[in-house]
């Protein structure tokens, strides 16, 4: 409703491509040897009424914003996208259904229901309390983070901006978007059946051998790719050869020169010490500020 007081909404027609699994509309341009982006199937939607977000209209306005808040949306290389994409010229968003009657019904016009971005990421504000109640609305929004995958990056760092300066509500602060976690080269899908049960693996390799893989082969942000070949092999090279190896020289020397023991008492650090500490702490600054 404020959008539409804002004069943000109106009523057209719509017809295109669109994925049903992206819940997503593309332009012919975007399409991959006929298919969307991620590789989903397209359908051409027949002409109908349609309610349309004036998406179009935020186009400098969002520019402004990422350049301003250069922090906003990360990985860098998703960042990068995102500003590619709105350079590119946004068209305005079409965000109502005559077609079925499942969905939530456009206010004022029971012919219409809303589809399918719009009410589903209102839900991040309606769910603590915006419109009705401001004090637990105030307490918990803007969000300080919106981590999403990236397959969906496009509609929170585009459209939900766009939705929310068009209602003059505050942004959240930031959004990650992390990879996938594909299995064998496959992306992971009830379909194909690949999906990774975190139990079995820890029931079969251990918690801290998992913990381990996961930390090490898949960085936040990226894709990784999982394999029980690449597991073992991960395993048995980091841990039983590298750690083993190391920890059985580190206790040998303690055995044969520290009395058998560690000492109870650390004198205080060397030269040595405190560089080989400092480096230790830059560890957290370069990985915060990696992407």
């Amino acid at each position: 409703k404020k959008m539409v007081d804002n004069g943000m909404i109106y009523l057209g027609s719509y017809e295109g491509w669109y994925s049903v699994r992206d819940e997503c509309y593309y332009s012919e341009t975007e399409l991959v040897d006929g298919k969307a982006p991620t590789g989903s199937e397209v359908i051409w939607q027949a002409k109908e009424p349609s309610y349309f977000f004036k998406l179009s209209a935020f186009e400098d306005r969002l520019l402004e914003y990422y350049k301003e808040h250069p922090d906003f949306i990360a990985p860098e290389t998703r960042k990068n996208e995102v500003v590619g994409f709105v350079s590119g010229g946004l068209r305005d968003l079409s965000i109502s259904r005559t077609s079925f009657k499942w969905g939530v019904p456009v206010p004022g016009d029971d012919d219409h229901v809303m589809y399918v971005w719009i009410d589903a990421l209102a839900n991040y504000i309606s769910a603590i309390g915006y419109p009705d109640d401001e004090e637990n609305f105030k307490k918990f929004w803007p969000a300080s983070l919106h981590v999403v995958g990236k397959d969906i990056l496009r509609f929170h760092a585009v459209y939900w901006p766009a939705f929310l300066m068009a209602a003059d509500l505050p942004l959240p602060q930031r959004l990650f978007a992390h990879g996938w976690w594909t299995k064998d080269g496959e992306k992971i899908s009830k379909s194909l059946g690949n999906v990774i049960d975190p139990l079995e693996l820890v029931e079969k390799y251990g918690v801290d051998q998992t913990r381990f893989f996961l930390m090490s082969e898949v960085n936040f942000g990226s894709d990784g790719d999982f394999s029980h070949e690449k597991m073992i092999q991960k395993v048995n090279t980091n841990l039983a050869n590298e750690l083993g190896n190391l920890c059985q020289r580190t206790l040998s020397m303690v055995f044969k020169n520290c009395g058998k023991a560690v000492p109870a008492e650390v004198g205080p650090y060397t030269d040595e010490d405190e560089a080989l500490l400092a480096k230790a702490r830059a560890l957290r600054q370069t990985a915060g500020g990696a992407n």
